[in-house]
């Protein structure tokens, strides 16, 4: 082969490894700011627990004050007040930046799209929404009235997004796991030992989900569970306790892996 040959080949070869794409830049990118993100996001969440200590105890102190006056109560009614409020600041900044995590808005490969739009289509329990890469599963249809166990209608649904997951297409990123519920309150007895509020109910939910869909071979270090219990509505809930179908609800944000 002549030297002009052997360039012509370089550069086709060239050529055809920028255009399959041996290296993603794009998919580097957004992993690194999610685990910008998630780093930020726990600083946070341990602020939000040493803040909490802190308030409980000037809580708890001023139940020892009660009755007394003079400024040592004032100023220590002044410490609670600007505690609460760095407190609620905390929990927006958190809700936030887990929004901007959950539904960052970057659209997964195509092919792994295709895979999961057809995986959608296979139940009336399932819906795939492509601009923020996520999968809405009906709790209703996933699970029984106020139990966490995964109905067995919905075990080979959840193997079948496993298998999507651990295929090449799927392997580059991981999954947030959310559960919602209504604003109904739990009142059965035997429900309550396991769940004793919905906010129990939806992280159970979502741990019982995650168990399934690791069963069928997918890495624990792939997974991030969440539950919202009845604080994020898709939509108005009925009155006086109604609740809400669309609202009972388990999500799965697909990410790009942070491993």
């Amino acid at each position: 082969m002549n030297t002009s040959r052997m360039l012509a080949a370089s550069v086709a070869l060239i050529g055809l490894l920028t255009i399959g794409g041996c290296c993603n830049p794009g998919l580097d990118e957004l992993r690194a700011q999610n685990r910008l993100q998630q780093d930020r996001i726990t600083e946070l969440e341990n602020s939000l627990t040493q803040c909490g200590i802190n308030l409980d105890k000037c809580l708890k102190d001023k139940e020892a004050l009660a009755g007394l006056g003079g400024a040592d109560l004032e100023a220590k009614n002044a410490l609670i007040a600007a505690l609460e409020a760095d407190l609620e600041k905390k929990k927006a900044m958190i809700a936030q930046m887990q929004a901007q995590l959950l539904a960052s808005g970057a659209p997964l490969p195509p092919d792994l799209n295709i895979k999961l739009q057809e995986f959608a289509k296979t139940s009336d329990m399932i819906t795939f929404d492509e601009a923020t890469g996520s999968l809405k599963f009906k709790s209703d249809l996933l699970f029984d009235l106020g139990s966490d166990k995964v109905a067995a209608g919905a075990v080979s649904s959840l193997k079948q997004l496993a298998g999507i997951m651990n295929s090449p297409e799927g392997n580059a990123f991981d999954m947030v796991i959310v559960g919602h519920t209504d604003d109904v309150p739990i009142k059965k007895a035997s429900t309550l030992q396991s769940h004793p509020t919905n906010w129990h109910l939806s992280v159970h939910r979502s741990i019982s989900v995650l168990n399934v869909l690791t069963s069928a071979g997918l890495s624990p270090d792939r997974f991030a569970v969440k539950g919202f219990g009845e604080f994020r509505p898709v939509e108005p809930n009925k009155p006086n306790k109604g609740g809400s179908a669309a609202n009972r609800r388990v999500e799965i944000f697909i990410v790009p892996s942070a491993r």
